[in-house]
């Protein structure tokens, strides 16, 4: 179990950061940092569940608000809003450079997730790998409109994690679009989930985090 869960903000950069600090009793000295979707915050139950998994295996993890979010408590980013979202994880991945030794990773749920990509499609070097979970690939009921162009220019490591049900994206769908990806990458599916997950179901609430910990742990494992 994590040894304790505070609140954490860092004033000195601008976006500032914001969120929840996760530390563990076991450390293992990486790091994630783990955002949330468009309608959604840093305490959605998925982020604080995965925080929790990931912590109790030795991760330091910062659940964060994006700067839109921290703008305004409710509502979607708006079309201006994307470049400074990214600019806040950035700053996000410096604090946690502070605090922890080891490897520090990026994550994000849905639009988070998008942003962390394009983050590193931006900066390569920037972390070890991403956590993606539920990539919105397309609007709903709009498959036409990809979100793909920077796919070609990501090289970092990606474990994406999908519903089966995901109407922002099939499995189908993003494995056509995993291709794209010059870098590694794999693809967890989750039976049954939609853009969720599923999460709202309480085997999930309990199962799912630690899958994707577990799938986490093998697809980063350090090569000898």
């Amino acid at each position: 179990m994590p040894a304790s869960v505070r609140a954490f903000t860092d004033d000195s950069t601008d976006p500032r950061v914001r969120g929840y600090l996760h530390t563990s009793e076991t450390p293992n000295h990486n790091a994630l940092v783990l955002t949330h979707g468009a309608g959604s915050n840093a305490q959605a139950p998925l982020l604080i569940a995965v925080a929790d998994a990931f912590c109790a295996a030795g991760f330091t993890v910062l659940r964060c608000d994006l700067p839109y979010r921290q703008s305004r408590s409710y509502g979607p980013p708006g079309p201006g809003d994307a470049a400074r979202d990214r600019a806040g994880l950035k700053n996000a991945l410096a604090a946690m450079k502070k605090i922890t030794a080891g490897r520090i990773f990026l994550g994000g749920h849905s639009y988070g997730g998008r942003q962390s990509s394009m983050l590193c499609a931006e900066e390569p070097e920037l972390v070890a790998g991403l956590l993606l979970l539920s990539y919105p690939l397309h609007p709903p009921r709009k498959p036409e409109q990809q979100r793909t162009q920077h796919l070609p220019d990501l090289r970092t490591p990606t474990l994406f994690v999908q519903g089966t049900r995901d109407p922002f994206g099939t499995v189908a769908e993003l494995e056509q679009a995993l291709k794209m990806i010059p870098g590694k990458t794999k693809l967890l599916v989750v039976e049954g989930g939609g853009h969720d997950l599923g999460f709202k179901g309480k085997a999930k609430q309990e199962e799912l985090p630690a899958l994707i910990n577990s799938e986490f742990a093998k697809f980063f494992e350090p090569q000898s």
